[in-house]
């Protein structure tokens, strides 16, 4: 038996309906190249002056984290299909990210950047996009945020397979409330100590998810059910090696945890949209959410100022979200469309890029304005051209592979229109006895 689930009704936003979704993830990605732009265009001075007042980054990754939430759970149910959703996945984010790689391999036997990684654990870490939840520096700064990503996908994918995945309101308040309120007794590199200990969970956290999405392509419904305890059970590292070592990027485990809760805000907009979730209960998961990502930093550090910069980007991100959201009916401007095409690559590449730069112009920080100005402007330009060429040559022909891959599986997979129609007709409680 298939492990499918009928396709949610269609959002009635109309064609465009998305367009915001990309104008926004373009958006995202253009503030984050712009905040690493920052220090060479401002100097370091004003940019952690700015950097003192709102955290631009974690402001375009909490955007770009939203985002994913909505999307994430909206894919997979539109495929109605575990292993078309994991084909498609795969084919969207692999073939770019080791092209981003193989980049950096290239630079750095020619002496344009540096890689410091411990061999074994490195390659096994980067395999999994799991690098900062295993305490291991990804060889692009970057690289950080996949691992949530990774995370995100395997939880959806898990309560999707358990009929859990309705619940986002549930998921994303408890998370953040468990963030809150077991702050400080998470452990923060449970799994994480010493060397041989990366490289053990490295090896391990590998072959549970190469198993994991093997079980979903087979497209048996014992085989799914497996892979979704397993997907569901990596809440846990977050929860217990958020902060696996002094390399990773999120400071404790309660902070991956609320980084979590963040992407299962973005299910909940989602699922209040198509009305899965009503709109009290989705309004009071999405406080409790903004809220205890507010509260857990100010109850959990000791600095004040961090409380401000962290009360500030929260309140940034849910106005911009707010605002996109309730704009999304409206005519997107194309060239954020068309930024949100290549901002997964942009995204990848834009250090590697910067980092190239600075070794062109040695003391950059130390040049006059202008210089600093046009190297910026120059890096900007680049890549945005690069991340094109790369959209183009290799996100492009990989989701057109993905979806010859896909097509292979309908004719088992295809959803009964008999049965969305008649899930329509119910408010979209689409499951059915005997499917996954």
């Amino acid at each position: 038996m298939t492990a499918t689930l009928p396709a949610p009704p269609r959002a009635a936003d109309g064609p465009g309906r998305l367009g915001w979704l990309d104008a926004l993830r373009g958006y995202a990605a253009l503030v984050v190249v712009l905040f690493h732009l920052s220090p060479t265009v401002l100097g370091p001075e004003r940019h952690l002056a700015v950097f003192r007042t709102v955290d631009l980054g974690k402001y375009g990754v909490l955007l770009f984290f939203l985002v994913s939430g909505y999307v994430i759970p909206m894919s997979l149910e539109r495929h109605g299909s575990l292993r078309r959703f994991w084909v498609g996945r795969l084919c969207r984010i692999y073939p770019a990210y080791l092209v981003t790689l193989a980049v950096v391999a290239v630079l750095a036997a020619a002496g344009l950047t540096t890689v410091r990684l411990e061999p074994v654990t490195g390659a096994l870490a980067h395999a999994t996009m799991l690098s900062d939840l295993l305490g291991v520096r990804g060889v692009v700064r970057v690289f950080w945020t996949l691992s949530y990503e990774m995370t995100f996908y395997l939880v959806v994918a898990g309560l999707y397979a358990w009929r859990g995945h309705r619940h986002s309101g549930w998921w994303a308040a408890g998370l953040a409330v468990t963030a809150l309120l077991a702050g400080p007794l998470l452990p923060d590199g449970l799994l994480s100590s010493g060397p041989a200990g990366r490289r053990l969970a490295a090896a391990v956290l590998l072959v549970v998810l190469v198993a994991g999405v093997a079980a979903y392509l087979t497209g048996r419904r014992t085989a799914a059910l497996a892979a979704g305890a397993c997907g569901i059970g990596f809440l846990l590292l977050p929860a217990v090696n958020g902060h696996a070592g002094p390399r990773s990027t999120v400071i404790a485990s309660w902070q991956g945890l609320l980084l979590l809760a963040v992407m299962f805000a973005g299910t909940v907009v989602y699922r209040a949209q198509h009305r899965q979730l009503g709109r009290v209960p989705a309004v009071l998961a999405l406080a409790v959410v903004a809220g205890c990502v507010v509260g857990a930093h100010r109850a959990h550090l000791a600095s004040p100022a961090a409380h401000r910069v962290w009360l500030l980007t929260t309140v940034a991100v849910v106005a911009t979200f707010g605002l996109a959201f309730a704009l999304r009916r409206r005519a997107v401007p194309g060239v954020l469309v068309r930024l949100g095409t290549v901002s997964y690559s942009l995204y990848l590449l834009h250090v590697v890029v910067l980092q190239v730069a600075h070794r062109a112009v040695p003391g950059l920080a130390d040049r006059p304005a202008a210089v600093r100005i046009a190297v910026a402007a120059a890096v900007l330009v680049v890549a945005l051209g690069v991340a094109g060429l790369s959209y183009r040559v290799v996100e492009r022909p990989a989701q057109a592979l993905g979806r010859r891959v896909q097509r292979r599986f309908e004719p088992g997979d295809r959803p009964r229109i008999a049965t969305q129609r008649a899930a329509t007709r119910t408010g979209g409680r689409q499951n059915r006895p005997g499917s996954v």
